[in-house]
């Protein structure tokens, strides 16, 4: 972690949990130009911690012990406070994403997630904070803006298509019970080595969990289940 600057941008890290709270701050720590102001575990410390520090920025987790996330967030903006928000969460809710940007959530951060997403996503916002001055015209204004955004999405281990991803999925996350790589396979219209890969993918994100399936002849068979939100 390099020294602190007074140009750096302020970030408060508001999650629930310790030590992926301590995580955040270690990977905001390790970007140029950032600085941790403080960590805090709940949504009254992080208003707390606000009305005594200048703060640019909130990594925030959604869910926390005392309320919403976005709830804490009209709590702020009524009572004046204008920093920025990155939200981090595990969940996948288009509607809450929608809503969250009326409440000027700049950036979104699904969990599980790694340093370099977390560094590409804070360096596109000082990208955007630095935008100074007045537009020449329209390509600047858009310019501007399109610095919170990423070029494309994140990218899928090599032999891996969005669509069949997609597809499987679909087929794990209504299956109640989880699916085998082979029930996958069927379902979807792919061999069963491919569906593990996917199905492997899912588990290494976060999305899926794996145990292995007892009691039939021969050697156990995995099956996985959806533990996304």
């Amino acid at each position: 972690m390099g020294p602190v600057t007074p140009s750096d941008i302020r970030v408060l890290v508001v999650e629930d949990d310790p030590v992926a709270a301590d995580a955040h701050a270690l990977y905001v720590g390790r970007v140029a130009g950032f600085t941790v102001s403080g960590t805090v575990h709940s949504g009254a410390d992080a208003r707390r911690h606000l009305e005594q520090h200048a703060v640019d920025l909130l990594l925030l987790d959604l869910y926390l012990p005392d309320g919403h996330g976005l709830q804490l967030v009209r709590t702020l903006r009524a009572a004046g406070h204008t920093a920025d928000i990155i939200a981090v969460t595990s969940a996948r809710d288009l509607a809450m994403v929608r809503e969250g940007v009326s409440l000027g959530v700049v950036q979104y951060v699904l969990k599980p997630f790694t340093f370099s997403t977390l560094r590409d996503r804070l360096t596109r916002y000082a990208e955007f904070r630095a935008a100074t001055g007045e537009a020449s015209g329209q390509d600047e204004v858009d310019r501007a803006i399109a610095a919170l955004r990423a070029p494309r999405p994140a990218a899928l281990p090599k032999g891996l298509t969005a669509a069949t991803l997609q597809a499987v999925t679909t087929v794990l996350r209504a299956a109640g019970s989880g699916l085998t790589a082979t029930e996958a396979a069927a379902d979807v219209g792919i061999s069963r080595i491919t569906a593990r890969r996917y199905l492997e993918h899912l588990v290494e994100s976060g999305r899926a969990a794996r145990a292995p399936q007892y009691g039939q002849v021969g050697r156990p068979e995995l099956r996985y289940r959806w533990s996304g939100h």
